[in-house]
C-alpha cells in the first residue's frame, strides 16, 4: 500500500510539475540594423525555448544560419561568416530566471522582466530582458523587444562598412509556447 501511494504522489508530482513547462520549436527571432546607410532586416521562425512557470527558468536559442530575407545573399554570407562566425558560434542562447512572479494557470498578460545570461559570437552577457507574457487557454505569448550593442559581444564591423551597420542591433521575439 505504502509503494501504490508513493507511486501516486510521484505521477501526480510529475504531472504538475510539467504542465507548468511550456515549450517551443518555431518561435520567431528578427533582427534590424538601421544605418546610416543601410537597413539589414532578417527573421528566424526556429527559435527553441522553454518557460518553466513552477521555477520561473527561462531559456531560448536560435541558430544563427536560421536567418533569412538579408538585402542580398552576398549579404547573408557576410553576416554569417565573417560577422558572426556562424561556423564557431552557430547560435544566440538566452538562460534566466523570470523576476515578477506569475502563474500559467491565469488567464491575462504580464509585464515581467527575466534576468539572466544572453550569449551570442562566444560572449556571454548578463542581461534583463523586458517580456510581455500573454497566457489564454494554457497557450503562452511571450513576445520581447530588446537591443543588443556589437562590441558587448566582440562582433567586429569593418570601417569600410560601418555605415552600413548598425553598433547597436534592435531584437524582436515572439512566440506561441504550449505545455
Amino acid at each position: 500500500m505504502k509503494s501504490i501511494l508513493i507511486t501516486i504522489f510521484t505521477a501526480v508530482i510529475a504531472q504538475a510539475g510539467f504542465s507548468q513547462i511550456f515549450k517551443c520549436t518555431d518561435g520567431i527571432t528578427k533582427f534590424t540594423s538601421e544605418a546610416p546607410l543601410e537597413m539589414i532586416k532578417a527573421t528566424s521562425n526556429k527559435t527553441a525555448g522553454a518557460i518553466d512557470f513552477g521555477t520561473k527558468n527561462v531559456a531560448f536559442s536560435v541558430a544563427i544560419q536560421t536567418f533569412d530575407g538579408f538585402n542580398s545573399a552576398l549579404q547573408k554570407e557576410h553576416f554569417l561568416e565573417n560577422y558572426m562566425e556562424a561556423g564557431k558560434y552557430p547560435k544566440a542562447v538566452f538562460k534566466g530566471k523570470i523576476i515578477e512572479d506569475i502563474s500559467s494557470s491565469a488567464n491575462g498578460t504580464f509585464s515581467v522582466r527575466a534576468k539572466g545570461i544572453f550569449n551570442i559570437h562566444g560572449i556571454e552577457k548578463e542581461k534583463i530582458i523586458k517580456v510581455k507574457i500573454t497566457v489564454k487557454d494554457k497557450v503562452v505569448e511571450a513576445e520581447s523587444d530588446f537591443d543588443v550593442p556589437l562590441t558587448d559581444h566582440d562582433i567586429k564591423i569593418p570601417k569600410i562598412v560601418n555605415q552600413k551597420i548598425a553598433s547597436v542591433i534592435s531584437v524582436q521575439f515572439k512566440a506561441n509556447l504550449k505545455p
